[in-house]
């Protein structure tokens, strides 16, 4: 299976993208944020916005000041291993997707709780989520594409990026067509 990036690695990702984005690191955001006297996640994240830090930086912040879930203690194998706990006749998908997508180009490939991100050098173009006992759902970022063919609408895959979906039942499904929807994922978002 391809390396997948720990939580740890997600937040020293973010930690650098915070300071270039804003040119300023998480000490001077922590401290900004205590100065402000905002005591809500959600005025938080209107704070931040407000300040044009958004995505995986204004993740960050929000978790340095109401603390980190306990699942970003858990490793990247940990993650994966409890998604296909109940379902391990799955995990050959996400095996076969992983290694299908090491040959795009450079990426991350990052565990969550209930997914798998693969992250091109500028942001999510899949994710891979076992999303029923019988199918994995591969969710591609494929603006301006809507569902047709192998392509079905992506609702609730965790992620609101995603536009479209490739239900899998098995590593065989993983086919030309497929993996030819992943590479264009790729190409369009990196």
């Amino acid at each position: 299976m391809t390396e997948v990036s720990n939580w740890r690695e997600m937040v020293d990702w973010s930690v650098g993208l915070l300071r270039r984005s804003t040119g300023e690191g998480v000490p001077e955001w922590n401290r900004r944020v205590l100065e402000s006297g905002i005591d809500t996640e959600l005025e938080l994240r209107t704070w931040l916005r407000e300040r044009e830090v958004t995505g995986y930086a204004q993740l960050l912040l929000v978790m340095e000041r109401f603390g980190y879930p306990e699942f970003m203690t858990a490793s990247s194998n940990e993650l994966v291993d409890r998604q296909y706990a109940d379902r391990p006749e799955l995990r050959p998908i996400l095996d076969r997707l992983l290694a299908e997508a090491a040959l795009l180009g450079p990426m991350h490939v990052q565990a969550r709780q209930t997914y798998v991100a693969l992250v091109s050098p500028r942001r999510t173009f899949a994710i891979v989520k076992a999303t029923t006992r019988t199918r994995v759902d591969l969710g591609l970022r494929l603006v301006g594409r809507g569902p047709g063919g192998k392509l079905e609408g992506a609702t609730a895959l965790g992620n609101d990026t995603i536009t479209v979906r490739v239900p899998i039942a098995s590593a065989d499904d993983v086919d030309d067509e497929t993996v030819g929807w992943l590479r264009a994922a790729y190409t369009g978002n990196r």
